[in-house]
């Protein structure tokens, strides 16, 4: 995997091993860039399919933030569009953890784009990856397959049955 660092203190070689054990991203490029904020450290990348290029940011100055994550929205009854979110607050207190998370995002999106030729949108699927595996030393696309499946609930299974038999 091609990984560039231009984030001042973090070389390519130590990107790379930042990220080992994590599926490819095929012939993209990975790009570590730093990230500027002006109130509080936050994640930002993004997954740029047309150069064929992955941009992870890293907040500078780095300082342990929180982050909430979104993995899971359940539409509510009734009329319009709103939904009940399921999220976790995540505790980011090294470089490394942001990196992992932030590129195991954006590798679900490649995932969904580029191997499964389906739309790259799917934010609740992407953060559910990343918040399942970003600490895991070894991920392969069988979790990415994981992600992807939704869970029933207790109710749904009875449901499901009660059509069937």
């Amino acid at each position: 995997m091609v990984v560039q660092s231009e984030l001042t203190g973090l070389s390519d070689a130590e990107a790379r091993r930042i990220l080992d054990g994590l599926p490819r991203a095929g012939d993209y490029e990975v790009v570590v860039k730093p990230l500027r904020y002006r109130t509080r450290p936050h994640l930002a990348a993004r997954c740029e399919f047309e150069e064929h290029r992955i941009v992870l940011q890293v907040p500078v100055p780095f300082r342990p933030f929180k982050e909430p994550v979104i993995f899971a929205a359940r539409r509510k009854r009734g009329p319009g569009m709103r939904f009940a979110w399921a999220s976790e607050t995540v505790s980011f207190r090294l470089r490394r953890e942001v990196l992992r998370f932030l590129y195991c995002h954006e590798w679900m999106h490649w995932y969904l784009y580029e191997a499964l030729g389906k739309r790259s949108s799917a934010e609740t699927a992407c953060d559910r990856f990343a918040l399942r595996n970003f600490r895991r030393p070894q991920v392969t696309t069988a979790d990415a397959d994981e992600a992807l499946r939704r869970r029933r609930t207790s109710a749904t299974s009875t449901r499901s049955r009660a059509r069937v038999g």
